[in-house]
């Protein structure tokens, strides 16, 4: 095993002028704290918390000036301050909250002083949704968090840690591609190649694609009922209870698929890239809420992050077709049934065959035509340096000047 680390990118979404202010407030308090315990030449933790300790600042931040200071003025021996350092937290500081159900996905609760705490929607970078849905189930730690705006927009750098299998020396060509397609039907199925070029060991989980449709189902039903009636706190409650069920699904299922992998000799597991799915996804107001609310991106995330914990490398594929190609001639065909593919070539041996493997085994042979996009993990530690610049991430899901947020902490 080895231990990975990485620093995870947020985007603060519109903070309204309320909280903006308190933002402000945290970093300019935090900012005059760490300036005096500087002056004072502060060299053990405790000096600089006799400087800092009166100061209106979490725990958290204090904590964080009380490691830094002794840093700069005996490990770095600086002469001076940066006139824009970040607001540090220690770790433990921030919580997320994922609401899978809402236009902006994640929260982040950003401690204010003792007493105040502010929970604020987020974008993440979008490469590094693994390792957020690692962090959010437990199977990541998180360290040190920095907070600082940039060009009037707040960004946060959260340390994350996680053990990692070591990878393989493998070449890609050597590679066994697992095609994985992402359905409603069923919610996933894999499909390989054997030795010989065919198709082997299909696995569907169809029947949790009937449990999430169901859940999914009640969910937009009773919340709607509620709505109108203006019970607003059972609807957040309502909906927490039907997303963990649901989350509970996902987890059991993409943990499956990585133990499929695992079975197979030199797996390379194989998606379907997300960006063209949503760039594809234009059927109406009604289908485009189920399909994009569907859990593709959470699916995936959840692949990556246990496929890596596994040492087995993710690539990605234009799903251009996938499902409407034919696996064994190539030919475009169609569904007489949701689950049924049939091929148009009268020639191709193949007929009918079963609708999501034969997208399955589409999605493999797009990696060993060598249009995949790497997403392997990297090793060391990416960490940004101090105030580092973002390149502003977006979301591909939502847009946050397009997109009204929704939920719980939209305030």
């Amino acid at each position: 095993m080895t231990e990975l680390t990485k620093t995870l990118e947020l985007k603060l979404v519109e903070p309204n002028a309320h909280k903006r202010r308190k933002l402000r407030e945290t970093r300019e308090a935090y900012q005059q704290a760490l300036q005096d315990a500087f002056d004072a030449g502060c060299t053990t933790q405790t000096e600089a918390n006799d400087v800092v300790v009166n100061y209106d600042l979490s725990g958290y931040a204090k904590n964080a000036l009380k490691k830094y200071v002794p840093q700069l003025t005996t490990t770095y021996n600086a002469g001076e301050l940066h006139d824009d350092h970040p607001v540090r937290f220690t770790n433990g500081g921030l919580r997320l909250d994922h609401k899978p159900e809402n236009a902006i996905e994640w929260y982040v609760k950003i401690p204010h002083h003792e007493d105040y705490h502010l929970w604020m929607p987020a974008q993440p970078n979008p490469e590094q949704r693994d390792w957020l849905e690692a962090l959010n189930a437990g199977d990541a730690t998180m360290g040190e968090s920095r907070l600082f705006e940039r060009d009037g927009t707040w960004y946060l750098h959260v340390t994350a840690t996680r053990d990692v299998e070591e990878r393989s020396d493998v070449s890609a060509e050597e590679r066994t591609p697992i095609g994985v397609d992402i359905g409603e039907a069923s919610l996933a199925t894999v499909c390989h190649r054997d030795g010989h070029g065919s198709p082997t060991a299909p696995e569907l989980w169809a029947d949790e694609g009937k449990t999430v449709r169901r859940l999914r189902k009640t969910y937009f039903t009773a919340t709607r009922r509620l709505q109108t009636r203006g019970s607003e706190r059972i609807v957040e409650s309502f909906g927490d209870d039907i997303w963990d069920q649901i989350d509970d699904v996902f987890h059991r299922v993409t943990r499956e698929i990585v133990e499929y992998a695992e079975s197979v000799e030199n797996p390379v597991l194989v998606l379907e890239d997300l960006t063209y799915i949503r760039e594809s996804m234009d059927y109406g107001k009604y289908m485009n809420r189920r399909l994009h609310g569907w859990g593709f991106a959470k699916l995936h995330a959840q692949i990556r992050y246990k496929a890596v914990e596994k040492g087995i490398p993710v690539e990605t594929v234009n799903p251009r077709n996938t499902s409407k190609e034919c696996h064994a001639c190539g030919e475009v065909g169609y569904r007489p049934r949701q689950a049924t593919f049939k091929c148009t070539n009268d020639a191709c041996w193949m007929g009918e065959y079963q609708a999501d493997v034969n997208g399955a085994i589409n999605i493999a042979d797009r990696y060993l035509s060598g249009e995949s996009h790497s997403r392997e993990h990297t090793d060391g530690d990416d960490s940004a340096g101090d105030g580092g610049r973002l390149t502003a991430p977006q979301d591909t899901l939502a847009d946050a000047t397009t997109q009204e947020t929704l939920g719980t902490y939209a305030s």
